[in-house]
């Protein structure tokens, strides 16, 4: 099912918490909605789902207009970040829930409905748990038995608000893998609320970045981890360094000095890059500081370094380079970033 939302805005008394967002998602997609608290990505999540009224814009399903629909009447799949499972009944009477409060005419057959419940347990790996309560499973478990009700009622579109959250972190690894796997078996259009980058990176075909109600950027992970489009969108996805420029001439100098070219307007700039994208070097036009700490990761060295021409204010930034290259802490050092986006002002 594809789903377009069209100048989407929701305001709560007076406080705007989405604007004028529009989106475009191709069914079968799998979507990540990433940003940070107070971005607005769980509004939105619940405007998909009929929870919320937008103060202006549609939601369209397909051709459908669902803007105006209830909850009902969408045919969404929740999944909630604390399972939400009914603790005094069983697996299967959680999995089947949804259907058996159909009204009677739209409420299939009782062997349809035991058929349907045992096969989406054995889609979750399940089987042989049905008889058993919430409170004698795992968290793994309950979020599983979670979305196996969801698929119960053969959803149009499948909605997760930060389902691995309340998970430790090898259990949330180990349910990526299977949520991704079991996406692309069962191809409904899923968007999933996250906080995580690297859950949002792993599992998205799409990533949203959220920002105050905005979205920075839409794109596969290669797209928003390598050609971030904003200040913002760097700094959030991954790890990043920056130190403010003036472009002269197409030349790039910080703190008076030249460290590049650029085919950026004169003026001032903030120049992004990843720690790991730099070049330790003797040449005058780079980058000049003093390492005020190292530690080992892995096999490279993160050192951190307090970057100034002379009579300049030092900025502290972080890089990571061989195990090899002179790091010691008090040491003088030269590098160059080797990839880097200048964002002019």
């Amino acid at each position: 099912m594809d789903v377009t939302i069209t100048n989407i805005r929701k305001e709560f008394g007076q406080f705007p918490a989405l604007y004028d967002l529009s989106l475009s998602i191709r069914s079968g997609e799998l979507i990540a909605l990433l940003g940070p608290s107070g971005s607005g990505k769980t509004t939105l999540l619940r405007l998909i789902a009929g929870l919320e009224q937008p103060t202006a814009g549609k939601i369209f399903f397909g051709s459908d207009d669902a803007s105006e629909k209830s909850v009902q009447e969408r045919h969404i799949g929740f999944v909630f970040q604390h399972y939400a499972l009914f603790r005094h009944m069983t697996v299967a009477e959680n999995i089947a829930f949804g259907l058996k409060v159909r009204p009677k005419e739209t409420r299939p057959p009782a062997h349809e409905i035991r058929k349907r419940v045992s096969d989406l347990l054995d889609m979750v790996h399940l089987s042989g748990l049905e008889k058993r309560y919430p409170a004698q499973l795992s968290g793994g478990q309950r979020q599983r038995v979670a979305l196996a009700r969801a698929l119960a009622i053969e959803p149009t579109v499948l909605l997760l608000d930060e389902p691995f959250g309340a998970l430790d972190a090898k259990v949330r690894k180990e349910l990526r893998r299977w949520l991704k796997e079991f996406h692309d078996r069962t191809g409904h259009t899923t968007f999933f609320v996250t906080h995580d980058q690297e859950e949002a990176l792993e599992l998205a075909d799409r990533v949203v970045v959220m920002s105050q109600g905005r979205v920075e950027q839409v794109g596969t992970a290669d797209d928003v981890y390598d050609t971030p489009n904003s200040p913002f969108v760097f700094s959030f996805i991954g790890e990043s360094s920056h130190v403010p420029v003036l472009v002269r001439d197409r030349t790039v100098l910080f703190q008076g000095e030249p460290i590049g070219t650029t085919d950026n307007a004169d003026g001032p700039g903030e120049l992004f890059f990843r720690p790991q994208d730099v070049l330790v070097t003797t040449d005058s036009h780079s980058l000049y500081g003093k390492v005020t700490a190292c530690r080992r990761l892995a096999g490279t060295r993160i050192a951190e370094i307090d970057v100034a021409n002379d009579g300049h204010e030092p900025y502290h930034l972080e890089i990571e380079v061989p195990l090899d290259a002179p790091v010691a802490v008090g040491a003088d050092i030269r590098f160059r970033p080797s990839r880097w986006k200048l964002f002019s002002q």
